[in-house]
């Protein structure tokens, strides 16, 4: 345990490595062709104007020529090149970026996978190193890469989005601008060639690109830059009245679809109201490991690890008794929200049948703790 003074040191340190860490900024849209890395790119040549430092460490123009030509005349780092599967393929030079130490360096598409063999699994974790390193970046990512996201993104689009970027790292900008277009302008862009080669317009109108869907994706953007900003007020305007801190608590159980949307809905909760926010796993005797299959156990293990990637303290305990296990880790925890799976049986079954279910929701009342049932 540390005294006080090993406390102070540790807080004064973090301090200091805040204010040398470099500033975040992330632009977000609805979709690809709105104007992201163009608005990036104007930016760049804006602050180069001004005298700052200005480098390209990664930009994807998509062959878009109003993109490209923004690019002339701004400092490039050159990529590494490397061999995948027998194809040549360039990825951002990250120590080549940290080595040169440019004031603000431009690193298009948050959400991209390396090429394996590269230092970092993930372009977010390269750009986590650069500004650990002091350097102030730029980047860009569009609303259906959010981790937390995910689950409403594939049902507006259908799409099994692969790359996703957890809520914390936009957490950790400060600043989050959206760029908005209305869904007619988006489409016109698109008949007009500019998001993609003529040849493939048609398959896109009839796929994502779809009034429908993009006014939805549209909503998901504008909620999630609304977020960061309130974010924003929270932590640089002073509080007129100083509330109860939220701290939330999703609790989990093998099942794991169902676990898996209450993390990632826990999350969001989360996120909205900057708090802190527990996984609560609570493993009876039927589910010990000599007895579990391992699928579910693989499964678990992966929810458990999503969690803690969207910002989670995850709780493992071996009980018999699952609601004890809950209002424990409640009082233990100071939890204001505990979250669950939405039963299988109706609700109003649940309550006049479910000795547990009753029991759980005396002891939440007890310790005036909040029970939100996700769908």
């Amino acid at each position: 345990m540390l005294d006080n003074r090993d406390q102070n040191a540790e807080h004064f340190l973090n301090l200091l490595r805040q204010s040398r860490r470099g500033k975040f900024k992330i632009y977000i849209g609805m979709s690809a062709g709105v104007g992201k890395t163009y608005r990036m790119l104007q930016e760049a040549h804006a602050l180069l104007r001004g005298g700052i430092d200005v480098r390209i460490g990664f930009v994807e123009t998509h062959n878009r020529a109003e993109t490209q030509a923004l690019v002339d005349g701004l400092p490039i780092i050159p990529r590494r090149r490397l061999f995948y599967k027998g194809r040549e393929l360039d990825e951002m030079d990250l120590q080549t970026v940290i080595n040169l130490h440019p004031e603000l360096v431009v690193v298009d598409e948050l959400a991209h996978t390396n090429i394996p063999s590269s230092k970092n699994e993930k372009r977010w974790q390269d750009v986590l190193e650069i500004l650990d390193a002091g350097i102030n970046v730029i980047s860009a990512v569009n609303i259906q890469h959010i981790e937390s996201l995910y689950q409403p993104v594939r049902q507006i689009t259908g799409i099994d989005v692969t790359e996703r970027v957890p809520d914390r790292v936009l957490q950790m900008a400060d600043e989050v601008v959206n760029i908005d277009l209305t869904a007619d302008e988006l489409i016109a862009r698109l008949k007009d060639g500019k998001i993609y080669d003529r040849a493939k317009v048609e398959s896109a109108l009839s796929n994502f690109f779809q009034a429908d869907r993009i006014l939805q994706l549209r909503e998901l953007a504008l909620k999630e830059v609304a977020t960061a900003v309130e974010r924003k007020i929270e932590t640089q305007v002073a509080p007129t009245t100083q509330l109860k801190p939220e701290r939330f608590l999703a609790a989990i159980s093998s099942n794991h679809e169902v676990a898996r949307r209450v993390i990632r809905k826990t999350a969001r909760l989360a996120s909205y109201y900057q708090s802190r926010w527990f996984v609560l796993y609570v493993q009876t005797p039927a589910e010990d490991p000599n007895r579990i299959k391992l699928d579910v156990q693989r499964h678990l293990i992966n929810n458990l690890k999503l969690a803690t990637e969207l910002g989670a303290e995850v709780i493992q305990v071996k009980s018999q008794y699952i609601v004890n296990a809950i209002a424990e880790t409640v009082e233990q925890r100071k939890i204001t929200t505990v979250c669950i799976g939405k039963p299988h049986i109706t609700l109003i079954q649940v309550i006049l049948q479910t000795n547990a279910f009753n029991q759980l929701l005396n002891k939440l009342s007890d310790s005036d703790t909040d029970l939100i049932i996700l769908s």
